[in-house]
């Protein structure tokens, strides 16, 4: 069987044959077949929107990239917008597909095109494509062989190639809210040909709108709750299926995370929890935090963020934070979780409690602009060692004062180089009282 499901001039099967239903599951059955079947992405498909206006015929159909997260209605605004334009479709699988696959579907775009037929390749997860792949498909979207439409969950800036993405036009598509779920819901439950009306099915509203909450904007996961809730529930004397709460909790199962570890919503999630801590909200961060470790992140990674914020962002205005944040790290190292999310906890709340001080932060970055611009002066001969006679007797090391057995020297002997002198980087301006960088004498 080809890898790529197509309707095209060598199909002997007419456009309008529908899939078999038997088996199919019920996302899929329900799959909208017309705009007004279609939930959600109203800054697309609404009135005068860029969508509508496509589906309705109004212009050439461009390459697309649709990028949003699962279940928001990629491949179905693929498939109707390749039959509003009357034009052919190939569907790939960039998870099951290579440059050979590309090849062929290119080739039997040519064909069509041939008979004045044009086609749109549909390549789902295109951002598992790697760059030869995504190169392969270059010379056939620019000549106009295919119209790409290309979906993916992840960010096209990182995961689409340049050369690609300027020949596409990039739409973002909304995760759905619980009203529009639940439309999608109420909508199976209706419908008697692809839904699950002949099940006889009673589910109360309460229990929609939690079946629609967990799915967490993924309308795929909603129907498949909802499925297996209608089928495994038994019909009473008269036929009605009443489904229960238990039911739907069985059918949910774990609490569904918007969170891909491999992903963007990885460093998004990453991101709200370092700025909720910047920001001293406690409460913030022990959600972002749970966000994380529920979804599955790694806990060292969690906890090298967390030590990265300790300096960055809390520093000297109190040290502990940094022993906090270090010994966090190395009790997760040696015991994983779930143990492990007690010490991260902690050091959460501690980081975010603790004040806050950006001091050495700016401090490095103020010496690193001088440090790359006044690279090639050399070290004042005065700071430098001198190992061996040679050195020392061409200055290396004349008129270092030991500031141990000179405590002038603290004041009076400069360690930049000329051109930088008087420099100041580092401020304590906010900073709590504590050494200034006294030198304790020593008994020795």
């Amino acid at each position: 069987m080809d890898r790529w499901n197509s309707r095209s001039l060598f199909s002997d099967e007419p456009d309008d044959v529908a899939m078999p239903l038997e088996g199919t599951p019920l996302a899929e059955r329900m799959r909208p077949r017309s705009l007004a079947e279609f939930v959600g992405q109203t800054h697309l498909v609404g009135e005068g929107r860029i969508l509508r206006r496509l589906l309705a015929g109004g212009g050439a159909l461009p390459s697309l990239i649709l990028w949003g997260a699962p279940g928001t209605g990629k491949t179905t605004l693929a498939r109707l917008l390749a039959d509003s334009s009357g034009l052919n479709f190939i569907a790939l699988s960039a998870v099951f597909s290579g440059v050979k696959d590309l090849r062929e579907a290119i080739d039997r775009a040519k064909a069509e095109k041939r008979y004045g037929k044009r086609t749109v390749l549909f390549i789902d997860e295109i951002h598992r494509f790697n760059k030869s792949q995504q190169d392969a498909l270059l010379h056939a979207v620019e000549n106009g062989t295919v119209t790409l439409i290309g979906a993916t969950t992840e960010n096209p800036s990182f995961e689409v190639t340049g050369a690609l993405l300027s020949r596409c036009r990039v739409l973002v598509l909304n995760q759905l809210s619980d009203d529009e779920i639940k439309t999608v819901l109420q909508n199976a439950l209706a419908n008697e040909e692809r839904g699950l009306a002949s099940f006889n099915p009673s589910v109360s509203d309460e229990l929609l709108e939690r079946i629609a909450h967990s799915a967490s904007g993924d309308a795929r996961v909603a129907l498949t709750a909802l499925d297996a809730a209608v089928e495994s529930t038994a019909p009473n004397e008269s036929g009605v299926r009443t489904v229960t709460e238990q039911t739907v909790i069985e059918a949910l199962g774990r609490a569904h995370y918007a969170y891909d570890k491999g992903g963007e919503e990885h460093y998004n999630l990453i991101s709200a929890l370092i700025k909720s801590l910047r920001n001293s909200n406690v409460d913030a961060a022990l959600y972002w935090l749970a966000r994380m470790i529920e979804g599955g992140a790694d806990p060292i990674f969690i906890a090298r963020r967390l030590c990265i914020l300790a300096s960055e962002d809390i520093g000297l205005a109190d040290p502990q934070a940094m022993v906090q944040a270090a010994a966090a790290a190395d009790i997760v190292q040696l015991i994983g979780l779930p143990e492990g999310l007690f010490p991260l906890t902690q050091a959460t709340i501690y980081l975010a409690r603790a004040p806050k001080s950006n001091a050495v932060l700016k401090a490095y970055q103020a010496a690193a602009v001088d440090a790359e611009q006044t690279a090639r002066i050399p070290v004042p001969l005065h700071l430098r060692n001198a190992p061996t006679p040679l050195m020392k007797n061409i200055g290396y090391g004349k008129d270092y004062r030991y500031v141990h057995s000179d405590s002038a020297a603290k004041e009076e002997m400069e360690c930049l180089p000329e051109q930088l002198r008087g420099r100041k980087y580092f401020s304590d301006e906010g900073l709590p009282e504590q050494s200034k960088g006294e030198n304790i004498e020593s008994d020795q």
